[in-house]
């Protein structure tokens, strides 16, 4: 191992497929690797187990995971998440139970020996057509979001798991999902300055310990991508003063892959002032340890030609060694309250007109293909919750005409509409935003589509009375 290598591998985040360490991880980590990124195919019942493996290898290693609440969730993806997601507690607009749940959720990710959270999503939802932020988000004004971002950032980190705001400079008046191509915001400056960046300047003054950028392009400030431009990148560091570490979101995603490359954006990256490459994720085809390989050998080649230099990949190093030691120093968190996340969902849940459906009901999902971003679901999450208490309930496509009619959608279609004109006493359940649409009566808005919020609704639909109740205004 020399000494550029161990510079390289104290600056990539990789993931790794099943939910044991495989041999390349176990060598890396001895090696200096910085961390892992989890998926949910990592997280099986023995994953208190698989970290506490990786952290015997190197006290310093960090482990990170999308951990959001609602519909994005690693640690929960068998059964969905015990938390509202962004858009239900900026709905509701309490800081005080955003801070808690927030608390809640690092005091679970620190049992479960996740160092790193990458959340919470601080972009303003500008773009009601967002295909990629949208619930993600605490709400469309900068004033709401950078509120609810602070609360978040406070109330997981003193839980003792760091948090990871993202998606700097921000994500939200996107139509392009950065997963699948390059998104391009032809705003100006001072447009971001206003609309974008308070929730970020709010992590910042928060105590955020790391900031995740987006993957796309903001023609006014640079040709080349957030995350790969000095340029956005001093906005962070010198407007807003941040000296954490600064961790790409994936270079697998075909914003970086199918435009400069993984390897090529991952230097890129570095120079601009990345300090944590998150490499990616091999259950969206890239390829394990060959993948961490080749992003490896792509910084070891810049640094050979100079295109890296080893002062800056030494000073990324000494960032993330910064952030491994606050996660080690921080104290441990409380219990997790039980009832919380069940709790929030039920206040913001909002029905419309008599949405009792009895037993039996057939569930027809609507919402078509899941977020990349969430992953994907066996079945409605809003199925589960009905199955709890009634096993007679059915799903899919053929709607048999003798039974209650449950449509779950994130917005207006010709799908929807064919349905509801076949059946008029169909209730929808509205698992999107309602900026543009809500659907007619009979139905109930959920703000989110995790697990929560589908039993507050399943209650609902069950006819708890208790859930008929005054809603709070939107922020």
């Amino acid at each position: 191992m020399t000494g550029d290598e161990r510079l390289v591998d104290g600056v990539l985040l990789p993931g790794f497929t099943g939910d044991t360490v495989p041999d390349w991880l176990a060598r890396a980590a001895d090696a200096g690797l910085a961390g892992v990124c989890v998926f949910a195919p990592n997280v099986g019942p023995e994953f208190p187990a698989l970290t506490r493996a990786l952290h015997d290898r190197a006290a310093a290693f960090l482990v990170a995971s999308d951990e959001e609440g609602g519909a994005v969730t690693r640690l929960e993806h068998a059964t969905g998440s015990s938390w509202p997601g962004a858009a239900a507690l900026g709905r509701l607009d309490d800081v005080a139970v955003t801070e808690a749940v927030a608390a809640a959720m690092g005091a679970q990710c620190r049992a479960a020996g996740v160092d790193l959270a990458l959340a919470p999503v601080a972009d303003v939802n500008a773009e009601p057509d967002n295909p990629v932020i949208g619930i993600r988000s605490f709400g469309a004004t900068p004033d709401l979001v950078a509120r609810h971002t602070a609360a978040f950032v406070r109330g997981m980190q003193d839980a003792g798991t760091a948090a990871a705001a993202k998606h700097f400079p921000g994500h939200g008046s996107t139509t392009v999902d950065s997963h699948k191509a390059l998104p391009r915001i032809d705003d100006t400056l001072a447009t971001l300055r206003e609309r974008d960046l308070p929730p970020f300047a709010a992590a910042v003054g928060a105590g955020v310990q790391a900031i995740m950028t987006a993957h796309l392009l903001l023609p006014a400030l640079d040709d080349r991508p957030a995350t790969m431009s000095p340029a956005v990148l001093r906005l962070l560091r010198e407007d807003l003063g941040f000296d954490g570490v600064i961790v790409s979101d994936a270079v697998d995603m075909r914003a970086i892959a199918g435009t400069v490359g993984t390897g090529p954006g991952a230097v890129a990256a570095v120079a601009a002032g990345v300090d944590l490459v998150c490499v990616g994720s091999p259950y969206n085809g890239y390829r394990d340890e060959d993948g961490y390989r080749e992003v490896r050998a792509a910084l070891l080649a810049a640094l050979a030609d100079g295109t890296l230099t080893r002062d800056r990949l030494a000073e990324a190093g000494r960032r993330v060694a910064a952030l491994a030691a606050w996660v080690r120093a921080a104290p441990g968190a409380g219990p997790v309250p039980p009832d919380l996340g069940r709790a929030v969902a039920r206040r913001v849940a909002e029905p419309a007109g008599d949405v009792r459906t009895g037993r039996g009901a057939h569930v027809l999902d609507l919402t078509g293909p899941a977020n990349m971003a969430a992953g994907r679901v066996r079945e409605p999450r809003l199925v589960a919750a009905l199955r709890a208490a009634d096993p007679d309930v059915t799903t899919g496509p053929d709607v048999p005409p003798d039974r209650p009619l449950v449509i779950v959608a994130a917005g207006p279609s010709t799908e929807l509409d064919t349905a509801r004109a076949a059946r008029p006493d169909a209730v929808v359940v509205h698992v999107g935003l309602p900026a543009r649409w809500r659907p007619a009566p009979p139905a109930v808005t959920t703000w989110g589509d995790g697990r929560v919020q589908a039993e507050a609704a399943a209650a609902l639909l069950a006819g708890d009375s208790g859930l008929q109740q005054s809603h709070p205004h939107a922020g």
